[in-house]
Formats: C-alpha cells, sequence, structure tokens
C-alpha cells in the first residue's frame, strides 16, 4: 500500500445533513491512467478537493504520495498539476503570463516543453485571457500542465470547450505523460475518451464506489451485442443468456431467404449461441464487445448495484 500514488480507503464527506461520500474506494499505481466516472452529484469533484487539500474528510483515509493532502499540500502540489472543467485565470494578464503563474505553484516547468505544448495546442500566448474563449482558456491550464514535470495529472473534465483536433492533441499528450512514468487521474463525461485513454476505471454512485478495475476485466460484466444473417431459418435461441433478440425472417428484408438475428448475451455464453448458428449456416456475423458507455450506463439503469 506504501507505494500508491492516491490511496482512499472509506472516505467520507458530509456538508451538514448532506453525505457527499459515504466509504469511497481509489487506489491508483504509479503510471497508472484511471478513468473516474459517474453522474453529476455522485462525488467525483468532492474526492478531487479532498486530494488537492482543498477540503477536509469527514472519515475515512487519503492519502497521496503517502502523505495527508490536508496537511501537506503545499509539498504535493510540487508533484502534480490539476486541471479543472471551467478554468478561471487572471483576465489582465497573458496567455504565456498565465502558464508562467501556474508553473510557479506546482512542479517546475520545462522550457522546451512548454514552447512544444504551446504550439500543439495552437495557442497564441501573447493574447490576454479577456479576449479567449473558453476552449483557449483551457488550453493555458493545458499547456501548463502537460509543460510541467508532474508526477501526478488531476484532470476533472480536461477538454470541456475543446474542438475534435484538440482533443485529439489532448489524448496525445496524455498518452506520452503515461509512458514518461506519470500517474493521470481523469474525470470524464466523454466515455469514449476514458476508453481509449485508461487501461483501469472506477464508477462511483452516490458517494460511493461501485465498479472498479480493468477496462477489459469490467467489460465482461456488460452484454455483447451480436448480428447474425443465416442461411434458411433461424434457430431457437431463447434462453437466460441471451437478451432483446429479435428475428426478421427472410424474404421481409433481402428477399433471398435469409433470417436476420439481433440479440445481446452475456460473454461468458458467446459460444453457446454461436454453436446453433454455425451449424444452421451463417452468410455473416457481427459481434460487437461492450463499449465503456454500455457499461457505465448498466450501474444507473436498476440492473447492477
Amino acid at each position: 500500500m506504501g507505494d500508491l500514488v492516491v490511496d482512499v480507503r472509506g472516505l467520507e464527506k458530509t456538508f451538514g445533513r448532506f453525505r457527499a461520500l459515504d466509504g469511497l474506494d481509489l487506489a491508483l499505481e504509479p503510471g497508472e491512467v484511471r478513468g473516474f466516472l459517474g453522474p453529476n452529484g455522485a462525488g467525483k469533484s468532492t474526492t478531487i478537493r479532498i486530494l488537492l487539500g482543498m477540503v477536509r474528510r469527514s472519515g475515512g483515509h487519503v492519502s497521496l504520495f503517502g502523505q495527508d493532502p490536508w496537511q501537506r499540500a503545499v509539498a504535493l502540489h510540487r508533484r502534480l498539476t490539476y486541471v479543472p472543467g471551467d478554468v478561471a485565470l487572471w483576465t489582465g494578464l497573458t496567455g504565456g503570463q498565465c502558464i508562467d503563474v501556474l508553473g510557479s505553484s506546482g512542479p517546475p516547468l520545462d522550457p522546451a516543453r512548454r514552447a512544444e505544448m504551446i504550439e500543439r495546442f495552437d495557442l497564441d500566448p501573447t493574447k490576454r485571457v479577456r479576449d479567449y474563449s473558453k476552449g483557449n482558456r483551457q488550453k493555458v491550464a493545458l499547456v501548463a500542465a502537460f509543460a510541467a514535470r508532474a508526477d501526478l495529472l488531476v484532470l476533472d473534465e480536461p477538454t470541456s470547450g475543446l474542438d475534435p483536433l484538440m482533443e485529439e492533441v489532448f489524448r496525445t499528450c496524455v498518452a506520452e505523460r503515461a509512458a514518461d512514468g506519470a500517474t493521470v487521474l481523469l474525470s470524464s463525461h466523454i466515455l469514449s475518451e476514458v476508453e481509449a485513454l485508461c487501461r483501469t476505471v472506477t464508477i462511483i454512485r452516490h458517494g460511493r464506489t461501485v465498479r472498479s478495475g480493468a477496462v477489459v476485466e469490467l467489460r465482461g460484466l456488460a452484454r455483447t451485442t451480436v448480428h447474425a444473417v443465416t442461411r434458411g431459418r433461424a434457430p431457437d435461441l431463447a434462453g437466460p443468456h441471451v437478451a432483446d433478440l429479435e428475428v426478421v425472417p427472410g424474404g421481409t428484408g433481402d428477399g433471398v431467404g435469409h433470417d436476420h438475428l439481433d440479440f445481446t448475451v452475456d460473454p461468458a455464453h458467446i459460444d453457446t449461441v454461436l454453436r446453433p448458428l454455425v451449424e444452421q449456416g451463417l452468410v455473416s456475423l457481427t459481434v460487437r464487445p461492450p463499449s465503456l458507455d454500455e457499461l457505465f450506463l448498466s450501474e444507473y439503469d436498476g440492473t447492477s448495484a
């Protein structure tokens, strides 16, 4: 446990009678890129504020690099960078000046990396912040974060306001920092972004962790979607492992006697349903593994704890 960058166990936080966090668990190892998922009000931002030493926990255990963030916030901020979803900057300063101010309060900036990030994010550092769009204000924070020699990047909806091209630049930069050994905690509503960057995810609900693990392992908890076209009549696939079964008989679609089937199946039982399809004779088969979106939604539609 001493090697963990982030170590959160049974974290609790109350605001008066409101319980924002109710025994949340979160652990990040060095070099890990962790997706942190949950709808508005789930407790993500409260957790992040506690990790940053901005809010004091009500109960449980929390540490960064083995230290208490509430007691050691200043020292810990020399090892981490933070990018919120709505960046507030000094309107009278230029973008370049803001980058330097942000760098002075956190890990040191690499001058060459700073210049490179400004170019890659297509940012004009000579313009004053008051003349920036929301997307450009976001770029300032991202340039400062990626130019710093940080051991931990805490990113809370970091691509808010960015166009698709800049989102791709962001993803490349995260992958590069992770390859260099940095640890990343990424909170995002863009599930495709999390799926592309993160090997592990934590899903929280009502201030508690409901799922945590490798993306490939968690996919096994959601259902696989299958579309098949058979020669002649489709076999009977009704059973406890098959859901959303829909069969379109041949003649109503392509007019050549091929039956079309669409259904979902538990990943562990794909072979059970594919065997009779193969025996019947397949014209085509499409098997789509569950996405992170489907896994996330399954935790909130009443089908999971």
